[in-house]
């Protein structure tokens, strides 16, 4: 009952106009570097609210996805603005190209390092030019920053991204992220390093529509016929050009679409996939693709009992929707373990709870207790997770069990690679999972833990998917896997291969390899492997495929794959070798990395004043997502502080009465 007496006083405390969450302590060294609640000012001379539109467009050619998004800015104001955007993206996506167009100039960006990059965009802002910086502040998060946007401005910024789509089970899956969850952090902003102040973004509250139109458009072609096309996330209009190539379009009816990731999945005829080699040859450099599945029916062997540690995520981001869903998630992970398996739960927010300082039997009477205790929480406070990680994979275990750790989150934090390290160093007697809740995820952080932890990432983003969900994580964990894979090169002069070392394949999901390649298109790539049946071998045989002009992306993805092994998702952090290396690879292959950006200047001064207000565009919530994600931690005007109490103490009173026993008519 005090978690929802928190999430109405909270509430109560977001109807009164406040300050905002990061305001200043009496001495200032207290500010955290947090999330808060856009205010309206109320200056009819600054439009605080630049971006007016966003349209993408996407041609998908057989499992290469080109993705074009034009975002429109106008200055409805009377005076000069600076706007500062924060956005999300898929962690695959290799930016490669932007272009600024004033009017009806047009201004090609270039990619730099990113401190010279900024540099440069500070000199032209104080100079009086119009600017535009695109930086990486996560694999999933940009920034775009504009400078003098004069009154009656439009700019348009184009950005221009490939991404390789990986089928699961025989589903392809294109997600474009339209939000940026709040994200959960607890430093101190004075003491936070550039890369996380992009956390300090305001969001409108609860319910409010953005005055921001979105729309995007879809072209699906492939070279198998196409069996199933559906959007779980949005109503869409599909039109079929033949059986092989249909576009999809938003409804315009369909409400507001930007607070939910758009997501788009198709099946192939008869459940194929678009396995095989591409080529790309250039003029100074070859690329190649090798995409394969592994066997989808194996022999079953003999499932050894498990152990299974379900860390949940019981935080204010996840209050209402997500924490419902994920409810369902795990009364039906707990409820279907085997009586041989042994399992235990961690909840955390703040701080985090364990179940029992060991785990348990899977009776149904064990069940019954820790679904009682996923059932109690209601959802509030921070997001602790490593913490909680930490607390998960210290418990003591059971010798001649494989140990199996559930993390159930939205993900909405901003320490991501302190996770990924913790599971990495545990990897020899844990794997991780990970399930991403909500219509928003963080899923650099989902995806990491589950590739840090040699797993597998599932994302619910509906109650009705949460079935499904589970039913999938109980196929991988009881299929036999592809191990000990290896490729050989016979005659087909391939290097540079990404990844370095090929993990153990579940047969739900295809082996994808990237490298370059020298000489003539001829020899064979052989990959081999062990299954419970036994040996398995497949071959592709070079010259017989053709390098098509179509496959440029391919030095793009490349690059992108390396970026993330070096980068991304490396648990070791960041050294000098690796930033150099990172470095020269987004200056190579013109690539937004974390440490190059694409800068574009109009060479003219349009703000001969040098006078500008700063703005930052304000985000919505993603849906689903209450107003405690960006906490109840603002300070009420003073002259509205009394009354905060009184109504809070009223609440606190109705409670006593009721535990007493008594009722108010």
């Amino acid at each position: 009952m005090k978690t929802k007496l928190l999430a109405l006083v909270c509430l109560i405390s977001s109807l009164i106009p406040q300050m905002p969450a990061h305001a200043s302590s009496e001495n200032g060294g207290d500010k955290t570097l947090s999330p808060y609640f856009f205010i309206e000012h109320g200056d009819p001379a600054v439009d605080r609210l630049p971006l007016k539109n966003t349209d993408v467009k996407v041609t998908i050619n057989g499992v290469i996805a080109d993705v074009t998004v034009t975002q429109k800015y106008v200055n409805n104001g009377t005076r000069p603005i600076n706007a500062r955007y924060c956005f999300p993206a898929s962690t695959r996506a290799s930016v490669h190209g932007m272009k600024m167009t004033v009017g009806k100039r047009v201004v090609t960006a270039r990619i730099k390092e990113k401190e010279a990059a900024k540099a440069e965009f500070v000199k032209a802002k104080a100079e009086g030019k119009s600017a535009s910086l695109l930086e990486e502040q996560r694999p999933n998060v940009f920034s775009m920053s504009l400078a003098n946007i004069m009154p009656r401005d439009e700019v348009q910024i184009e950005l221009h991204y490939a991404e390789l789509l990986v089928p699961t089970d025989g589903t392809y899956e294109f997600v474009y992220p339209t939000v940026v969850g709040p994200r959960y952090s607890n430093q101190k902003e004075a003491d936070a390093p550039e890369r996380d102040k992009w956390v300090k973004s305001p969001y409108l509250k609860e319910g409010k529509t953005p005055a921001t139109a979105f729309n995007i458009n879809v072209f699906l072609s492939t070279s198998i016929p196409i069996q199933e096309v559906v959007s779980p996330s949005h109503k869409v209009d599909l039109s079929w050009l033949d059986k092989s190539m249909v576009t999809a379009a938003l409804v315009k009816s369909g409400g507001f679409a930007a607070n939910r990731d758009f997501i788009l999945k198709y099946r192939l005829a008869g459940k194929e996939i678009q396995s095989g080699l591409m080529l790309y040859q250039g003029e100074k450099e070859n690329f190649f693709l090798l995409m394969v599945q592994p066997p989808e029916k194996v022999q079953a062997a003999e499932i050894l009992p498990r152990e299974y540690i379900f860390v949940l995520d019981v935080s204010g981001s996840m209050h209402g929707f997500p924490l419902d869903t994920a409810k369902t998630l795990i009364r039906d992970l707990i409820g279907n373990l085997r009586p041989t398996d042994t399992f235990n739960l961690v909840l955390f927010a703040g701080g985090s709870q364990v179940m029992d300082p060991s785990s348990i039997p899977a009776t149904s009477e064990n069940i019954t207790k820790a679904i009682r205790l996923i059932d109690s929480q209601q959802g509030g406070g921070g997001t602790e997770l490593a913490a909680a990680l930490n607390k998960a994979l210290s418990l003591p275990r059971e010798k001649g069990k494989a140990r199996t750790a559930v993390i159930i989150t939205d993900g909405f934090i901003s320490a991501e690679r302190e996770s990924f390290k913790l599971i990495s160093e545990n990897l020899d007697t844990t794997n991780v999972f990970s399930f991403g809740i909500g219509s928003s995820i963080n899923r650099y952080l989902v995806d990491g833990i589950a590739q840090a932890g040699q797993g597998e990432s599932f994302v619910v983003t509906k109650p009705e998917e949460a079935k499904e969900a589970s039913d999938r994580f109980r196929k991988y964990v009881a299929s036999p896997l592809l191990t000990g894979v290896h490729v050989k090169f016979k005659e087909f002069e391939a290097y540079n291969v990404e990844p370095a070392t090929i993990p153990d394949l579940f047969a739900q999901r295809p082996l994808v390899l990237y490298g370059k390649w020298r000489g003539k298109p001829i020899g064979e790539i052989e990959l081999t492997g062990k299954t419970a049946a036994g040996k398995y071998t497949r071959t592709f045989y070079v010259k017989e495929t053709k390098p098509l002009s179509d496959h440029a992306p391919l030095k793009y993805l490349w690059a992108r794959s390396r970026i993330a092994r070096l980068s991304n998702y490396n648990v070791q952090g960041e050294n000098s070798d690796t930033r150099r290396e990172v470095t020269n690879l987004g200056l190579d292959y013109n690539l937004l990395t974390p440490y190059t950006s694409f800068i574009a200047v109009l060479e003219e001064v349009r703000n001969k004043e040098g006078a500008a207000d700063n703005v930052d565009q304000p985000l919505p919530l993603p849906a689903g997502v209450s107003n405690l994600a960006v906490g109840c931690t603002s300070v009420p005007e003073p002259g509205l502080t009394v009354l905060f109490i009184v109504v809070a103490a009223a609440l606190l009173g109705l409670e006593r009465y009721r535990r007493q026993g008594k009722v108010i008519k």
